[in-house]
């Protein structure tokens, strides 16, 4: 679940993005529909979608912050689909999808899970929610015993920001196959992934690699000597 919380950080990231900069992109497509419409009133419809959207987003997270269990399970549960429902095209309905997708594979859902996953990358697969979304497909397919297919939507994607998270997935699953050579190849470029790009790697990642790659005892003597 460590994995989880640290992407449920991006998550958020995503959606502060959106809120600051997400909707001006909507200018494009008013250009095209500002004729068919008029302007006042196809801005007040996608502002009004928008806030409303938003403010299910909240209530749904409102229900993430307490307790998963019982009618706020029911409240989180109801909510994200209620966004996929009514505001689909939106990306706090993808956020949602994330969410709910999360909440899957705590109860062992995992088709389920997999189900939200794809539903989020049928919306708009070049946005970064999506690239967040194919790394988790790939972390549910694995748990799922389907380790060569998990690598394959790893390798096969353009990672963009997430490139160190998408390296160390890989590590994983080639630790998952035996394959210690590679897994150690993987998590040496998730570090400089992540030194390159600021943000620092996880204590964790420095764990994996740091168990695969021990010291040789004649340098632990060395070290001791001086």
């Amino acid at each position: 679940m460590e994995t989880y919380r640290t992407e449920e950080e991006q998550v958020e990231a995503l959606k502060k993005w959106w809120d600051e900069n997400g909707r001006s992109t909507i200018a494009a497509v008013v250009l095209a529909l500002a004729a068919g419409f008029g302007w006042q009133g196809w801005q007040e419809h996608q502002r009004g979608q928008a806030e409303a959207a938003s403010l299910l987003y909240e209530e749904m997270m409102q229900a993430v912050g307490q307790s998963a269990e019982g009618s706020q399970a029911d409240t989180l549960k109801t909510t994200g689909e209620r966004l996929k429902t009514d505001y689909p095209s939106s990306t706090y309905a993808q956020f949602a999808a994330l969410h709910l997708a999360r909440i899957a594979v705590v109860d062992g859902r995992l088709e389920d899970a997999e189900a939200e996953l794809r539903w989020v990358l049928t919306k708009n697969p070049a946005a970064e929610v999506a690239l967040l979304a194919e790394l988790r497909l790939a972390r549910v397919k694995a748990a799922r015993g389907e380790t060569q297919a998990a690598l394959d939507i790893l390798t096969a994607a353009e990672p963009g920001s997430f490139a160190a998270a998408y390296a160390e997935a890989e590590g994983d699953l080639y630790l998952d196959l035996g394959d210690t050579d590679k897994a150690i190849a993987a998590y040496e470029r998730a570090l400089g992934l992540a030194a390159a790009s600021g943000g620092g790697a996880s204590e964790a990642l420095r764990l994996k690699l740091s168990s695969l790659t021990p010291v040789p005892a004649r340098d632990l003597a060395a070290a001791a000597e001086q």
